[in-house]
This record gives C-alpha cells, structure tokens and sequence, in this order.
C-alpha cells in the first residue's frame, strides 16, 4: 500500500518538471510556437499542446503574435505571461538606497533612488526602506502587495547567529538587534538579505563574465574592496556570513592593521582599495588627480592609466596591477577557482590593459592559474543581483505546478 499510495503523484510530478522545462526555455529564448517547445523539450505535439494550455490557465503563458517570414503556415507564439508575478530589489549604501521592481521575466518595470544622508535610527532605517520600495512599486504602476519577494543588499553580511550586521560600521541604523524584526513586520512578502559584492557575483553569474561558471572569485573594487567566493555554484558565506571579507586581508606590501574591526579597513584595503589610488598616483608623479568621491577619482585615474603607454600613469597601473595581484594570490591559493572576475569601476575601468597586467602578475605569485575576466554587468551591478536572486525565488515558488 505504500508503493501504491505513492504512484498518483508521478504524473504529476513529471507534468510539473515538464512545465518547468518549457517556462525555462520561453525566459530564455523568448516567444517560441508549440512545435518548437516540442523539440526543445521532446515532447509529443499533443503532449506540448496540453502543456501551453494548461500554463495558460494557470496564468504563466499567454498567446502573443504568430511567426512570420519562415516558409509554410504561420503558428501561434507563445511567451511567459509577464504579470504573472513581480520581485524587487534594493542596494543600500550610507548615501542613498536603490530600489527596483521586475516582472518575472526579468524586466525592470519601475526604479526608485532614495538619498539617505546623515546618521540614521532603526526606525528611521524602516521607513526609508519602505519609503524607497514603494517608490519603486509607484513606478511600475503596482501595489506594494504585489511584490511576492524583496532582496536587500547591503555592505558587510548579517551574522545568520545573531541576525546582528556586521563588517559594514559605516552603515548606521543597521545594527539594532530587532532590525530584522522590524523590516519583517513592515513588509508583507519575504525579504532577504545578502552581501552587496555577493550579489554583484550572482548578477555575472546569471548574466555576465561568469555565465557557466560553477567555481569562481569575484573581486570588487569600488566603496570598498570585497570579493564573492562562489563554489560548486553556489555562494560560499562563511559561518558569521564574512567570506569575502578580502579588504581585512593582511598582505605585504602594506602595514599590519591591528582591531580590523574598530578601524573598518585592513592590509589589503590599505594596499589597493580605491582610497590608495590618488595617493599612489601623487607619489609617481601623476599630474591632473581629479577631486570628487574616492571611488570615482579611484575609476578615473585607472581608466587614464590604462589608455598611456608610458610614463607615471602607465607605471600606476603597473603597480596597481600588482598590489591587486598581491592579495588575490593568498585567494587563489586557497580556493583554486576556475575563473577570477574584475568587477567594480576601480577595476572594470582598467579593461582589457589592467586585467592583462594582473593576469601575468598573479601567474608570478601564485601556482594556481585561474583565468581573469572583466565584469560585464556594470550598470548598477548590485541591484541587478538582488532582482536576480529575488526573480530565482519567485520562479521557484510561481512556476511550480505540481501543488
């Protein structure tokens, strides 16, 4: 009786993994007619046919247009119903927070940029969330109901034992104990939580230099100097979620940093996060520095450096180059990754000229060989991955069909 009870569920299940196989592929290649989801899938026309109608009825498919230009008779296209479900995702820094809502296709279909200056309450920190996430769902035309899932980024990680943030001091009104309680109670649909450098590395993942890709580091150079550590595909985080904390790093070449911590910043910050360029370009006799927020001096300079053949701006990206190199082969030591991808405007600003320095440095400096790429997702690359993570949650929950 209890092999008997369990065969009713099979059809199902099947059903559901068939169901799945196509919405995958219609996300992916866009609207496609019955015939060709059958040979994508390998279903029978008539089995292909009961899959679309019952997507269709169940809200995930619509019929849109007919194929044209190909020889014999037209067929209906179909595509996966965008309205069948939203996600949002927010980019919080000390500045401002970055809010987006996306249909489940992918698409942003409202955006909303909050400034957040000054010191901030718990309280406060709610209401700006809020406030940002509904500008956002304003945008799209929508209500805040829905949205079936949030993603948050935000520097540093929250301790998954204490639900306390940490390696992020500079940004305050995220460290009282019940933050997490509250955003909870303030917000009707799940909400996560993840490290902003993470999510950058789930956005090349899904969309960019890393595509494919099941063991990889992510080195990000722009507020901060952090690097994602994915592993068998998926993100590695560490017991407190501080894997990848690589600016804590003690390296040569830069002075011990004692209580990391208190002082927020550590040897490999010192050496080659976006605050040393200016100071490094002054000491080779770089002329020109321009003023403005360390960060995007930090991109301009590298990318002037990169474009010069010779002189004090080719020898800043050369020392550059090997400052980067330095702390990525203590990584590349350990993990053995696959592939290294430069993102951030510290390092995508470089291109092709510091990724190819940096390549032959950290062959001098460390005995694993990972390949080095550019990023490719650098239009608000955090904010991208916290859609994506939110969008892959909300695909689980709304494509399946075996309930």
């Amino acid at each position: 009786m209890a092999g008997t009870a369990g065969t009713p569920g099979t059809p199902r299940v099947l059903r559901a993994m068939n169901d799945r196989a196509a919405l995958d592929l219609l996300l992916e290649h866009g609207p496609l007619s019955r015939t060709r989801i059958g040979k994508l899938t390998g279903l029978s026309k008539p089995t292909a046919s009961q899959l679309l109608a019952r997507l269709e009825a169940a809200g995930l498919v619509l019929a849109t247009g007919i194929s044209e230009g190909r020889p014999g008779p037209s067929a209906q296209l179909y595509e996966v119903d965008p309205t069948a479900a939203y996600a949002a995702g927010l980019d919080v820094t000390p500045e401002r927070i970055h809010a987006a809502v996306a249909d489940i296709t992918g698409r942003t279909v409202g955006a909303y940029e909050l400034p957040t200056p000054g010191r901030k309450s718990a309280t406060s920190v709610v209401q700006q969330v809020t406030d940002a996430l509904d500008g956002a769902v304003k945008a799209a035309g929508l209500a805040r109901a829905d949205v079936h899932r949030v993603v948050i980024g935000t520097p540093g990680a929250f301790d998954p034992n204490t639900g306390r943030l940490r390696y992020a001091s500079h940004l305050p009104g995220w460290h009282t104990p019940a933050l997490l309680d509250e955003l909870a109670a303030a917000l009707p649909m799940p909400v996560e939580y993840e490290n902003d450098v993470n999510l950058v590395a789930v956005a090349e993942q899904r969309l960019g230099a890393a595509r494919g890709h099941a063991d990889f580091v992510l080195l990000w150079n722009e507020g901060g100097l952090g690097a994602a550590l994915v592993l068998g595909g998926r993100l590695h985080r560490g017991w407190t979620g501080g894997a990848g904390e690589v600016g804590f790093l003690p390296v040569p070449g830069a002075p011990l940093v004692r209580q990391v911590t208190k002082t927020g910043s550590g040897g490999y910050q010192e050496l080659a996060g976006s605050q040393a360029l200016p100071r490094l370009a002054r000491e080779l006799g770089v002329t020109r520095i321009p003023s403005g927020p360390y960060p995007e001096v930090a991109a301009a300079l590298v990318a002037r450096a990169a474009a010069a053949d010779d002189g004090p701006e080719r020898q800043l990206l050369e020392t550059y180059a090997t400052r980067l190199a330095t702390g990525l082969a203590s990584l590349v030591s350990v993990l053995d990754p696959e592939l290294v991808v430069l993102s951030g405007a510290s390092l995508t600003s470089g291109g092709e000229p510091l990724r190819a320095l940096v390549q032959a440095e950290l062959a001098e400096l460390a005995a694993a060989r990972p390949r080095l790429l550019v990023g490719d997702v650098t239009e608000h690359p955090v904010l991208r991955g916290a859609l994506e993570s939110a969008l892959a949650a909300t695909r689980d929950e709304v494509f399946d069909t075996s309930r």
